[in-house]
C-alpha cells in the first residue's frame, strides 16, 4: 500500500510541475534552477528519505561537483539541497520518464562512443559553468554497491579543463568534492551486507529495484561537502583525480562509520522548502 500511495503521489507532483519547468527552461528563467529543487526535496519526503548534511557547498563560481555515485536515489539527494546540472551517459536520454526529467533539469549527455561530438559535449559543459550553474559530475563513472568508492576516471576530469577550453570567459573553475553515503533504513543502521540494497549498480533493473525502496522508506542518508580546489588548464588531470577520490573515500568511510570529518552543519531534514523558495 505504501509503494502505492507513494507512488501515486509522485506520478501527480511530476505532471503539476512538469509543464512549469518546460516553460521555464524555454524561457529561460531563473526559476528553471530552483523548480528541479523543490521537485526532488518533495520526492525525498515522500520516499521518506532523511538528509544530513555535513560541510558547505562553496560558493565560488564557476564550479564543478565530483561525486561518487550509489543509485539512481543520488540524483534526488543532490538536486534536494542544491540547484546543480548532471552530466550524464547518452543512455538515460532514452530512459522512459526519467529521461525527460533528465532533459528538463538541463543535463549533458555524453555519448562516449562517438569521439567526434566530444567538443559539442564540452561547450554545453562550458556553457552551464559560464551560466553559474554547478555542474554535477559522477568520478568513478558508474555505480557501486555503496560500500566503497571506486576508482576515480581521469579523463572524466580531464574534460573539464576541455570544457575550459571551449569557454570564452570561463578560464578557471573550482572542483569541489561530494560524497553521499546511505547509513541507515527504517532507523536501523545499514551494515555492509545490507547497504546494497539501498544501491543500484550492475545489471539491476530499475523499476523492481524503485518498486522495493518505495516500499521501504524510512532512508538515513550523509551528504559530505569537501574543500573545494582551483583547476584551470595548467592542472594535472591525473594528480586532481586522485586527490578527489582520496577526499571523497574518506569522506564516505567517515560518514558510514558515523564519524564526520569534518564539524556538522545543521542538519537537513526535508528543510528545502525554507532555503530554496521558488
Amino acid at each position: 500500500m505504501r509503494a502505492v500511495l507513494s507512488i501515486g503521489a509522485i506520478v501527480i507532483l511530476t505532471l503539476a510541475l512538469l509543464p512549469f519547468q518546460w516553460l521555464a527552461v524555454r524561457a529561460r528563467w531563473p526559476v528553471r534552477r530552483r523548480i528541479p529543487t523543490f521537485y526532488h526535496g518533495i520526492i525525498c519526503r515522500i520516499l521518506g528519505v532523511r538528509i544530513a548534511m555535513v560541510g558547505r557547498r562553496t560558493d565560488e563560481r564557476p564550479v564543478l561537483i565530483v561525486a561518487n555515485h550509489t543509485s539512481w536515489l543520488d540524483i534526488s539527494v543532490i538536486t534536494a539541497v542544491a540547484p546543480v546540472v548532471f552530466v550524464a551517459k547518452q543512455e538515460v536520454a532514452a530512459w522512459p520518464v526519467f529521461g525527460l526529467l533528465a532533459k528538463l533539469q538541463r543535463s549533458v549527455f555524453v555519448d562516449r562512443t562517438r569521439r567526434h561530438k566530444t567538443r559539442e559535449v564540452n561547450s554545453e559543459i562550458a556553457q552551464r559553468l559560464a551560466d553559474g550553474d554547478p555542474v554535477v559530475l559522477f568520478g568513478e563513472g558508474t555505480s557501486s554497491d555503496g560500500n566503497r568508492v571506486l576508482a576515480f576516471r581521469t579523463a572524466l576530469i580531464g574534460s573539464a579543463r576541455n570544457a575550459l577550453a571551449e569557454a570564452e570567459h570561463v578560464k578557471r573553475v573550482w572542483i569541489q568534492p561530494l560524497s553521499v553515503a546511505y547509513t541507515a533504513m527504517l532507523g536501523l543502521p545499514l551494515g555492509r551486507q545490507n547497504r546494497n540494497h539501498v544501491a543500484w549498480y550492475g545489471g539491476m533493473s530499475l523499476w523492481p529495484h524503485l518498486r522495493w525502496l518505495v516500499a521501504r522508506g524510512a532512508i538515513d542518508v550523509v551528504v559530505s561537502w569537501g574543500e573545494p580546489i582551483p583547476y584551470d588548464e595548467l592542472s594535472d588531470r591525473k594528480t586532481v583525480a586522485r586527490r578527489l577520490e582520496g577526499e571523497v573515500r574518506a569522506l564516505t568511510v567517515a560518514a558510514l562509520r558515523g564519524r564526520p570529518l569534518v564539524p556538522p552543519a545543521p542538519v537537513v531534514t526535508n528543510s528545502f522548502l525554507a532555503q530554496n523558495p521558488i
